[in-house]
């Protein structure tokens, strides 16, 4: 049986296309970093395995900017499958304000959420709100403290992901 060639990318393409990274960059700076940064796949002249982009808006598999978009990225607004930053949004979130499918932060929105205020399937926090939840004051389907009704109807945009039925007036 043939042993299939696993170094040639789409067909029609040079075994040297299908591994080539992108790195773009912006000619304007500011503090000393680009406006814009891309960085993708693995640069075989410097010898980096992944891109790291570097910007004030920084796309790559590791991103970090300001604002940062990549496969983990770090910034003051992140947004990966791990993203650490004030406002953190992936699949793995830790940030100030963090949404994710597991969320760490002082406000912390996701599938499995801790934090100060903690709203998702399963919340833990000083506030807590979810299916499953444990904290000092919470909402969940067993226990509905008054003090965390008070503050979670408080917050618009946080009483708007509770269940209908937690909240009662």
């Amino acid at each position: 049986m043939p042993v299939p060639d696993r170094t040639r990318g789409a067909p029609g393409a040079t075994p040297s296309a299908a591994f080539r990274g992108v790195r773009r960059r912006s000619d304007y700076e500011y503090l000393g970093l680009p406006l814009w940064a891309v960085a993708v796949g693995p640069d075989p002249a410097t010898g980096e395995v992944r891109g790291h982009a570097k910007g004030i808006l920084a796309v790559g598999d590791v991103a970090t900017g300001l604002i940062a978009l990549g496969g983990l990225a770090y910034g003051g607004i992140a947004v990966g499958g791990l993203a650490i930053g004030l406002v953190a949004v992936g699949g793995f979130a830790l940030g100030a304000l963090a949404f994710g499918g597991l969320a760490i932060g002082l406000v912390a929105i996701g599938g499995g959420a801790v934090g100060w205020a903690a709203v998702g399937g399963a919340a833990a926090g000083v506030y807590a709100a979810g299916g499953a939840a444990w904290g000092s004051y919470v909402i969940s389907a067993v226990e509905r403290s008054p003090e965390a009704v008070a503050f979670f109807t408080q917050w618009d945009a946080l009483r708007s992901l509770l269940p209908p039925t937690a909240i009662r007036r």
